[in-house]
């Protein structure tokens, strides 16, 4: 997911794919390039992304991002952003790259289901909201885009199974746009508030833990029948993680959360 100045739209690489704007790509065991960009990738991982993963896995939130997530901070950034590790192989495959292909398909990242496109998003100021725009930017060596099959970006997405993945990277989006300033007021994303934040939109299992087993439900006022569906739906908790770091940090309310 990248951020874009709507000014320079037209300037990014690739070509913008509207939305009558077609492309032709085909993927399979018997093209020469097959698997080939599962390798040395510097790949994102959005909240959903790591939801999917984790319970693929049947893994705690806590010990998928141990295993399988570099976390990077940026100077430019208020919050760290969430990638993929690479094996530690001479080619740095991708970790769930196997000969057959990839052993979670089902469960694969929102960039991955995007390719060869890219999902792009930008702050629309007449609709208070962000935006999605996506270009087709296939590598060189992919020999797919030399395919005769036809998409549009509607129609792939449809295809990959990528509605739902691009729907939650667009409302992590909407929240990932405030960390352009800085909202820790001299601690930085690692000093407690930074922590906590990151554990409501990362870590579904220590959030869940945090809301039910400390104080937290003495100082916030939570609907009985939202708090039912937070004790087992990931999703429901991951919503609710990003309505309440957009309180806990910035004072914005919600309609599931209220200080008491």
């Amino acid at each position: 997911m990248k951020y874009v100045d709507p000014q320079d739209i037209d300037n990014l690489p690739g070509r913008r794919i509207g939305t009558d704007d077609t492309f032709n790509f085909r993927c399979h065991p018997d093209i020469g390039c097959f698997n080939r960009c599962c390798r040395n990738l510097n790949l994102f991982l959005y909240p959903y992304d790591v939801i999917r993963l984790k319970n693929r896995l049947e893994l705690t939130s806590e010990e998928f991002l141990d295993r399988y997530v570099d976390i990077v901070l940026r100077d430019s950034v208020f919050f760290p952003d969430v990638l993929l590790s690479m094996s530690d192989n001479g080619e740095r495959t991708c970790p769930f790259l196997r000969d057959s292909g990839c052993s979670v398909y089902r469960d694969r990242p929102d960039a991955c289901r995007t390719f060869p496109m890219e999902q792009g998003t930008f702050y629309n100021a007449r609709t208070k909201k962000n935006e999605s725009v996506y270009f087709f930017r296939p590598p060189e060596f992919c020999m797919g885009r030399h395919e005769d099959t036809q998409w549009t970006a509607k129609t792939w997405t449809l295809d990959q199974e990528a509605v739902i993945y691009n729907k939650m990277t667009l409302l992590w989006s909407d929240l990932r746009r405030l960390f352009q300033k800085d909202p820790w007021h001299g601690q930085g994303p690692k000093g407690t508030r930074g922590k906590m934040a990151f554990m409501a939109i990362y870590n579904m299992d220590g959030f869940r833990k945090f809301i039910f087993e400390s104080t937290f439900l003495r100082r916030y006022k939570v609907k009985s029948a939202l708090l039912k569906k937070l004790r087992t739906d990931d999703v429901a908790l991951m919503k609710f993680g990003f309505e309440w770091v957009g309180f806990y940090l910035w004072g914005l309310r919600g309609r599931n959360i209220r200080p008491r």
